[in-house]
């Protein structure tokens, strides 16, 4: 049987259904989400004469979550659009469209009981093969599958996405013993490839990998800083980012989840334990009065944090008081952001003979030792449960990663001394003379599995930039860039300098690239794996020469970068730009003339510059208001000032997109530009598109002149500029930005409709670049970017 999923629904439209519904519409699958029918009338509905027979108040439950999406932060729709794409229902009056659908999630309360009176619904009206998933956070998947018919059973399983489903990469698939293993392979490719998750094969244990490890994990350390007198900011300075783990840390992380969430799987674990293990999954009471009293975090206002005014304060555990938030502050902390990697600042730190050192040694070493005695209980090896905690919990390591950097044998003789036992799985490492979970072999990334080391498996799609380096080697490098070969003729052109910021290093490799490409291969890629594709140009150094009046160097530094984006633009073999996360400024004045752009589902693009006090300056105005005109259809006729408007007021507003697909509405991208919804895929993605280019015969655009709206379209601008500045919208330097960006948009002193080559736009952003630089409200702006990370409207 080929499964395909063309439509899907989804039943029960809470934050987390109507999620995953908004996140089955971003991707373009059509979506029916169901709740129930409500027991009595709002006033509101009342006062419309409505009653509980007519269709919208049957609906309201859907219609007001689906609604709602449009409001909520982070933004679980790529685009507003993709509301269309989610039809609302009941389950009363809507239960036989089920039968049209291909995929049905079931997202409703944790109750075993409902669950299954729901499922014999469906039963009874779900076509043959239609795949049917549970997203429970940890009731038993053969429980709910009992008493189905065949066909259900063999088409049900578990599909637990975490939340926000947009962004949170892990996806669990959980087969009941009743699930058809090809539902089973067709699930994970469908999650990898389609719904861009990272999916783990978990087995049907309580809360299954992440939640169990991790819940144990947050627990652990709850225990720990009560015994040991740590505050709850003292906790969170050093269980974030220092460890490896997101910013939210520990207890910021529970008061986003929700205590009231946090405890209902804490005691689905309680419930289905014994003994040691049980102990810890039993909520301290503060938690059970924080409760009591409605302090459940972010959405009742407070929970371990209250901001009250512009202070943070933190609770005090033991009299339930709010006090200004603390830190904790030793000479590990110092000594381990000294140190290079990973694996040496974590041994500084847990190995440490101060307070930071006895806290995390005394957080993470039950964490390892639990994890392994789970090995094999909740997933089959090591990799599902370090994907897991990786890619559900924001770890930048799993624990089994986590215990290499910080040495096994050495750990385990300190877990020996302070008289704890070892787990078997731990024990056979060392006992088989080995001293590490994973390592190398022939380039590639082995695991141990008990008794031996076993390739991790890997999607063809994914390719890891490092480790491909390591095994290929590269073409050239140096400090900014590196050309590497990635095979059937495509070379890829990686950016590595401090933040990806574009500097004459990288520049100078654009255009070697592009010579070496136009010699030796198929087609580039412009892509990497950093934090963020490019943040823009290296501000730092504009700003030192500006301030050393170096004005020549800079006029050299931009014609420079012109060239190099012009060298793209016209290069005999198709470049496809691979952006994702911040493409801003530089980064995106390199995507936009490419021949054809990739960009990661998640990817915040624009032209950002006004925010420094400058406008772009390598060619992104010229590009960005050429996009908007190649996308206009052909043989009509078009408002050029339009045009000029719309990209006027991307540029002078600084506009950022929330993903791709607004970078799409922005003409950032156009129709036939890619979004990769898996960001792992990218690399590979992109790849494919400039293979795809290459065969298909590409050739590189014809030079064109430009039309431009000249000096009516001018003064057209500033009309608008000036309004927003009498408005109170723009300060008087924004207008003198603006006033900047008019003139080099409209293309200066000519006639409306004069068709202008590019070269002579070029000049004009360059002039009116280096004419902002010399000011010194723009080199204040400049500077406050640089210290304090954000834009100084003065």
């Amino acid at each position: 049987m080929a499964y395909q999923i063309r439509k899907a629904a989804v039943i029960g439209s809470g934050v987390m259904g109507s999620g995953i519904a908004a996140h089955l519409a971003n991707i373009g699958i059509p979506v029916l989400l169901l709740d129930i029918v409500p027991r009595e009338v709002t006033e509101a509905e009342q006062a419309k004469g409505l009653t509980l027979e007519d269709h919208t108040v049957r609906n309201r439950i859907a219609t007001t979550s689906i609604q709602k999406l449009l409001k909520q932060k982070p933004a679980p729709l790529t685009a507003k659009k993709n509301l269309d794409l989610i039809t609302p229902g009941n389950l009363e009056d809507d239960l036989e469209k089920l039968a049209d659908v291909d995929w049905i999630v079931e997202v409703i309360v944790e109750n075993l009981d409902v669950k299954k009176s729901l499922y014999e619904k469906i039963d009874a009206v779900r076509k043959p093969d239609t795949i049917v998933s549970s997203n429970t956070s940890g009731i038993s998947i053969d429980a709910m599958a009992e008493g189905r018919s065949e066909d259900f059973s063999k088409h049900f399983l578990g599909t637990h996405f975490f939340n926000p489903p947009r962004y949170l990469k892990l996806l669990e698939v959980i087969p009941a013993a009743s699930t058809a293993p090809e539902v089973v392979d067709f699930m994970t490719a469908f999650g990898e490839d389609v719904l861009g998750k990272g999916v783990v094969i978990a087995k049907d244990t309580p809360n299954f990998i992440a939640n169990r490890i991790g819940t144990y994990g947050l627990l652990v350390t709850l225990r720990e800083m009560q015994n040991r007198g740590y505050s709850i900011g003292e906790v969170d300075s050093v269980t974030g980012p220092l460890i490896g783990r997101p910013k939210s840390a520990t207890f910021r992380t529970l008061d986003v989840v929700g205590l009231d969430t946090f405890m209902h799987v804490a005691k689905n674990v309680y419930d289905k334990t014994e003994g040691e293990e049980q102990k810890v999954f039993e909520a301290p009471e503060f938690m059970k009065k924080m409760v009591e009293n409605g302090w459940i975090g972010a959405k009742s206002g407070q929970g371990f944090f209250l901001k009250k005014d512009k202070e943070i304060l933190e609770l005090d555990p033991e009299t339930l008081e709010y006090r200004p938030a603390g830190k904790l502050k030793t000479p590990s902390q110092e000594m381990a952001k000294a140190q290079k990697g990973f694996s040496a600042k974590m041994k500084t730190l847990v190995y440490a003979d101060d307070r930071t050192g006895e806290l995390l040694w005394n957080i993470l070493a039950p964490v390892l030792r639990y994890s392994a005695e789970l090995n094999g209980e909740i997933a089959d090896d090591i990799v599902s449960i370090d994907n897991a905690m990786k890619w559900g919990f924001g770890w930048n390591q799993g624990p089994f990663e986590i215990w290499d950097a910080i040495g096994v044998e050495k750990s385990v003789a300190k877990m020996k001394e302070e008289g704890h036992d070892v787990p078997a799985f731990a024990q056979s490492l060392l006992d088989s003379g080995n001293e590490t979970f994973y390592k190398e072999v022939d380039g590639d990334l082995h695991f141990f599995n008990g008794s031996d080391y076993e390739a991790v498996p890997v999607n063809e799609k994914v390719i890891d930039l490092k480790r491909y380096k390591k095994k290929h080697g590269v073409i050239k490098s140096n400090s900014g860039a590196s050309l590497i070969d990635l095979g059937d003729g495509i070379a890829l052109l990686e950016f590595h300098s401090q933040s990806n910021a574009i500097g004459l290093d990288i520049m100078q490799m654009i255009n070697f690239a592009i010579d070496e490409v136009e010699k030796n291969y198929k087609g580039l890629v412009i892509g990497n794996q950093g934090k963020n594709f490019c943040v823009g140009a290296n501000l730092g150094m504009i700003l030192m020469e500006a301030q050393d009046d170096n004005i020549f160097e800079l006029d050299f530094t931009i014609k420079t970068f012109q060239n190099a984006m012009m060298k793209i633009k016209y290069s005999s073999k198709p470049v496809v730009a691979a952006p994702f996360g911040m493409s801003l400024g530089g980064g995106a004045e390199v995507a936009l003339p490419a021949a054809h752009i990739q960009a990661s589902m998640e990817t915040y693009m624009g032209l950002v510059e006004a925010g420094v006090g400058l406008i772009p300056g390598g060619g992104g105005n010229k590009e960005l208001y050429m996009k908007h005109l190649k996308g206009m259809p052909n043989g009509i006729d078009f408002d050029l000032q339009n045009v000029a408007s719309k990209v006027f007021e991307s540029i002078a507003m600084a506009k950022v997109s929330t993903s791709a697909e607004e970078a799409r509405e922005n003409n950032f991208l156009n129709f036939v530009d890619g979004i990769s919804v898996n960001s792992d895929h990218l690399i590979y993605d992109a790849k494919q598109a400039a293979l795809s280019l290459y065969e298909n015969g590409y050739k590189a655009p014809k030079r064109e002149k430009v039309p431009v709206t000249g000096e009516p379209g001018y003064a057209t601008l500033l009309l608008g500029a000036e309004g927003m500045f009498l408005s109170g919208y723009i300060s008087e330097y924004d207008l003198k930005i603006a006033q900047k960006l008019a003139f080099v948009l409209s293309g200066g002193k000519v006639p409306y409709g004069t068709k202008v080559d590019e070269q002579y736009l070029l000049d004009l952003e360059r002039q009116a670049f280096l004419s902002l630089v010399a000011q010194p409200k723009s080199q204040q702006r400049m500077q406050h970017m640089l210290v304090k990370g954000k834009p100084l409207r003065n």
